[in-house]
């Protein structure tokens, strides 16, 4: 074969091959555009899903002092046949309520030493441990420890009471502690994908000595100073340490809480020193603060985004219904608020919200002949009618100072 001959045979190979490769890139073409398409439309799809908002919820009630006196551990001595102590038939209407929500706080007023130191009653108290059983038995599993009754019965009580709110894993405690290394840990709860912790201060302890720091968290007030605390200079020293344990969880936790032992007692109206603590913990980005000691309802309101409530007042005492400072059932009508914490993510973007917050109005009954049967009744419970004949004025009374500071907060209407 001539070479003329064999190029133009190879020529014709190679248009040959050509067209082949032409006419199968034509036909697979489509399918690679299918299928890129689909493949670009999968990540998309995925992009959006990671971009969705999501959203977590929790719900929270609150409650006020848990002050255990004499005449309600006698009481409560009385449910258990004299054997024991059995405080549950007092706050089984609020067992009804509490068990509901996902956190349920209450304050610690008097330390729980156990029966083994001694029980003791105004004005250096020392408390049984079944106190604390029916509060956790109700569903209670947020506690504030640190009051101006912490130290009244001395470290060994405070040892105590450390060892047994221990053993409750499933309660978060703040404020008082039985070492250095327990002080400086970080506790942290979960529930419903939100992370929470809780910090605790009070402002003295009447005088009684404090032998460890960590015995019981003390935020230094001079009562002399109440409503000049920038005056107060060890007050004013304090608060780079409370910036210091703010700084330290602030960022580990969805929602900040703070419980102040604060203010003066029998007062409706919070003081100057309570408004400049919770203007300055609102500033450090704390979500929620909590107030106790002054043994009556101070007003709920915000400041900027954290909700504070001034004071809750008592939940269960024998203090007077109508004598002395405690005139008109000021201490023996508490406040229980409830909420709703919403958490709103979307990419890295984080919102904490605090919403549906709703107060209401509970009354601390007690015979006030024998100094028995006590009983938490809510003013929304008809049988409020049958313990508190005066109960809508008395309502009417507490709703005002509850809104004092801010009118649209709501009240849960009284039974009618």
């Amino acid at each position: 074969m001539s070479t003329r001959k064999r190029k133009r045979k190879l020529k014709k190979k190679v248009k040959i091959t050509l067209i082949i490769l032409l006419i199968v890139g034509i036909s697979i073409y489509p399918i690679y555009k299918i299928t890129h398409k689909e493949t670009t439309s999968n990540k998309t799809d995925n992009n959006k899903i990671e971009e969705k908002e999501k959203h977590y919820e929790l719900s929270l009630i609150a409650v006020g002092d848990n002050l255990i006196h004499g005449s309600v551990y006698r009481d409560a001595n009385k449910h258990a046949n004299y054997n024991g102590y059995d405080f549950k038939p007092i706050i089984t209407n609020i067992k009804e309520i509490v068990s509901n929500y996902d956190v349920a706080y209450y304050n610690q007023e008097t330390i729980l030493g156990g029966t083994e130191l001694g029980l003791s009653d105004y004005p250096t108290f020392n408390s049984p441990y079944e106190a604390g059983d029916a509060m956790i038995d109700a569903g209670f599993n947020l506690v504030s420890l640190a009051t101006n009754h912490t130290m009244d019965s001395g470290k060994k009580a405070v040892e105590n009471s450390c060892k047994y709110w221990n053993e409750k894993k499933e309660v978060l405690t703040s404020g008082s502690y039985c070492s250095e290394e327990e002080k400086n840990e970080i506790r942290i709860k979960e529930k419903n994908n939100i992370t929470y912790t809780m910090l605790n201060y009070t402002y003295g302890t009447n005088g009684m000595p404090v032998p460890n720091d960590y015995l019981v968290n003390v935020w230094p007030t001079d009562i002399d100073n109440i409503n000049n605390p920038e005056k107060d200079t060890k007050y004013q020293a304090y608060k780079t340490k409370v910036k210091e344990d703010i700084e330290k969880v602030r960022d580990k936790v969805d929602l900040l809480i703070v419980a102040m032992h604060w203010g003066v007692e029998y007062t409706h109206n919070p003081t100057e020193y309570e408004k400049d603590m919770a203007s300055y913990l609102s500033s450090l980005g704390v979500d929620l603060i909590i107030g106790t000691h002054p043994h009556v309802i101070q007003p709920v309101t915000w400041i900027d985004n954290t909700l504070v409530i001034y004071s809750l007042g008592n939940f269960l005492s024998a203090q007077y219904q109508n004598k002395s400072t405690c005139t008109y059932y000021k201490c023996t009508t508490g406040l229980m608020t409830s909420l709703k914490v919403e958490k709103i993510e979307k990419g890295k973007n984080k919102e904490i919200k605090i919403t549906n917050i709703e107060n209401e109005l509970i009354y601390n009954y007690y015979n006030q002949s024998t100094w028995r049967e006590f009983k938490i009744i809510p003013f929304s419970n008809p049988e409020i009618k049958e313990y508190l004949t005066d109960y809508k004025k008395v309502y009417d009374t507490y709703k005002e100072v509850v809104q004092r500071l801010d009118n649209t907060m709501y009240v849960k209407p009284a039974a009618e």
